[in-house]
């Protein structure tokens, strides 16, 4: 395939906020991923010259660009999503991120239990828009989909994978550093 096709096809993906993972099942994703491993430098030149930088996260890739400073507000707001999204996912199972399979209707069903799992998901419902807590932990999944964290790979059951991509969330949760405030015993 002519490398445009290829960065055609790059484009369309990554211009959307989605990622190019390495372990995604689909044939496509896998082979644009070995394209930019094999020709990273090549195809970070060509989306440079329209200004977009291609960035490779832990075994992603994903496109970032200077903004203007009045988006602050609104990527705040973002970040403040996923934190929300991450901190329930990670209430449920703590190990849960990359390489994990899972069904939404597992998590629903310790819902009703795990008052603490309960509360953030009630908390989430701004983002769901699901008044009911297994069309909210299936919209949940849903946005992670859409965003390329996670895919399906049975549609029979509705087991998702959690792709290498949810660790750029992971990463941006962890580079947040809040400092406590100091006392002063005087």
């Amino acid at each position: 395939m002519p490398r445009e096709n290829y960065n055609k096809q790059i484009f369309e993906i990554l211009s959307k906020g989605h990622f190019i993972s390495s372990n995604s099942i689909n044939p496509t994703q896998k082979k644009l991923y070995q394209y930019l491993e094999n020709e990273k430098e090549a195809v970070q030149d060509y989306f440079d010259q329209i200004g977009f930088y291609l960035v490779e996260g832990k075994d992603c890739f994903y496109f970032s660009r200077e903004e203007e400073k009045n988006t602050l507000k609104s990527k705040l707001e973002r970040a403040m999503r996923w934190i929300s999204i991450l901190d329930f996912f990670k209430s449920y199972d703590e190990s849960f991120g990359v390489g994990t399979q899972i069904t939404p209707s597992e998590i629903s069903s310790v819902i009703g239990v795990n008052q603490n799992l309960k509360n953030k998901l009630n908390l989430l419902k701004r983002i769901t828009k699901k008044e009911k807590y297994d069309e909210s932990v299936n919209e949940l999944f849903e946005i992670l989909k859409k965003e390329g964290f996670v895919e399906v790979i049975n549609d029979l059951s509705m087991t998702y994978k959690v792709l290498n991509s949810f660790s750029y969330l992971e990463e941006l949760i962890l580079s947040i550093d809040i400092e406590e405030p100091t006392t002063n015993e005087n």
